[in-house]
């Protein structure tokens, strides 16, 4: 199913992307108010800001529900800003239209819920602002693409996703996995869908925020969403990861901005070089296919099984090497061989099962 969707129409300057820039939480009225004054001094159009914030364990900071959202319209009303805030609930949604907030988005836990996805999408029914649709927490593109389809069925139109890395036991340098190639599918699925990235919850630290934005418009991401507080240290949630107005300012003038609609003459023959070496691998495949397919034959006729896994560690192993001897990752090299290795397999049972 195609989305019916219309441009978001939020502002932005002609040097920078979309940037929607704010605390974690609502904390209190004087820290909301004095980010949101700051940010907008510097030229910030979009004030974000956790009211209701969903914990992993009980006990901590779950935001200051409707008492923090005449903050946010105190906000609006001082700075002309644009506010934000994330909604998990049919309440919630009922709240924040109720208040004004201008722009909802749902968050990677709730995305990850088709339940949850579907009574959020009953309750946005009439609502004309934008809608962002944050990944699910796990990498699931399919889920991803149901949860934005639903909210599309009840008639929202502006519609956005964002990107905030995937969950991993295994979490390395990030909070969450930045896995960019899925967001990559994602707009080539959708092409006309605006991606906007969560620097702030991939990287969780704020000294990978700078580089994640950067990664994010050579990428050619549409905007970014970035946690911004007047005085990180003290936030009552997620302080490592936030970043104060004057940083945040000072990271947007060194971002490079690129065109994706420029395409020079000299990145053209570089492409069809790219399509022509392409063609190679596919008819080298395309070899390699047929000798199996003749060792299949031969297994058959010797009664051999099809799987032989030391056969298969030795093509991982000398492939793994001669990636690290040509520049590229033994890890890229054992994917791309444990897929050719699984179509092999596939083509030689259907010879030894005919």
């Amino acid at each position: 199913m195609e989305l019916e969707l219309e441009p978001l129409n939020l502002p932005s300057d002609q040097e920078r992307p979309i940037v929607i820039a704010g605390p974690c939480s609502a904390e209190t009225e004087e820290q909301v108010m004095t980010t949101a004054k700051t940010l907008a001094k510097l030229g910030c159009h979009m004030f974000r800001a956790g009211v209701w914030k969903p914990r992993t364990k009980p006990g901590g900071f779950e935001g200051n529900g409707e008492k923090a959202l005449p903050w946010m319209k105190e906000v609006k009303e001082e700075t002309g800003m644009l506010v934000a805030t994330e909604v998990a609930t049919p309440e919630h949604v009922e709240l924040a239209v109720k208040y004004g907030i201008d722009i909802l988005w749902v968050g990677a836990r709730t995305s990850a819920n088709p339940f949850a996805m579907q009574a959020l999408a009953d309750a946005l029914k009439g609502f004309e602002g934008p809608v962002l649709v944050k990944n699910p927490v796990n990498p699931d593109l399919e889920l991803w693409i149901g949860a934005l389809q639903r909210i599309n069925q009840a008639g929202v139109k502006r519609l956005g996703a964002i990107h905030r890395g995937f969950s991993s036991y295994d979490k390395k340098i990030y909070r969450n996995l930045p896995m960019w190639q899925i967001p990559i599918e994602l707009h080539r699925r959708i092409p006309d869908l605006p991606i906007i990235c969560d620097p702030s919850h991939i990287g969780g630290r704020r000294d990978l925020i700078a580089p994640l934005c950067q990664q994010a418009m050579d990428l050619g991401f549409d905007g970014l969403i970035v946690e911004s507080h007047c005085n990180p240290d003290e936030a009552w949630s997620d302080a490592k990861q936030q970043v104060t107005p004057e940083i945040l300012d000072y990271i947007l003038s060194l971002l490079v901005v690129r065109d994706e609609h420029t395409t020079t003459e000299g990145i053209r023959q570089l492409r069809s070089q790219i399509d022509e070496v392409d063609n190679q691998l596919m008819d080298l495949l395309a070899k390699r296919m047929r000798i199996c397919r003749e060792i299949g034959t031969f297994k058959k006729e010797h009664n051999m099984t099809v799987l032989q896994a030391a056969r298969y560690n030795e093509i991982l192993e000398k492939r793994g090497a001669q990636a690290s001897l040509c520049g590229m990752s033994p890890e890229f090299a054992a994917k791309v061989f444990e897929l050719v290795h699984e179509e092999s397999v596939r083509q030689q049972l259907e010879i030894v099962n005919q």
